[in-house]
């Protein structure tokens, strides 16, 4: 796996590596608590997006590490949720449902898969 780019801020750390000519992977771990994190991910799902849109591929962000997140980042999340569907990217989350918080986060975030399946939210396997 090729690493794409990271980002880090604070106690936040997320790798995007290409898996393979389909598949861009977001490895997210450590605490995500900034009080503004929107400043720092949006630009940088912008450039994972136009990387994915350039490569013609799809996008796996895997939270299974991540310790906690703040409402702010859901909302983050939730914007790039929006933004992958409209250049047209296939997105999946992957979170560890055995983290009772993480459960609940992403399981309202279910509400925003709709029948086109641009947007697959699960458990890890």
């Amino acid at each position: 796996m090729e690493l794409f780019a990271s980002l880090v801020s604070g106690d936040l750390l997320v790798e995007a590596r290409d898996s393979s000519p389909e598949l861009l992977r977001l490895d997210w771990s450590g605490r995500s608590n900034a009080r503004h994190p929107a400043t720092l991910l949006t630009p940088y799902f912008e450039a994972v997006l136009m990387r994915a849109r350039d490569a013609g591929c799809r996008i796996e962000a895997h939270f299974e590490r991540l310790e906690f997140f703040n409402s702010s980042t859901v909302t983050a999340v939730i914007q790039f949720i929006h933004e992958a569907r409209a250049q047209g990217t296939t997105l999946a989350i992957v979170f560890d449902s055995q983290q009772k918080w993480q459960a609940l986060s992403f399981e309202a975030l279910k509400s925003f898969e709709l029948p086109d399946g641009m947007l697959q939210i699960r458990a890890r396997e």
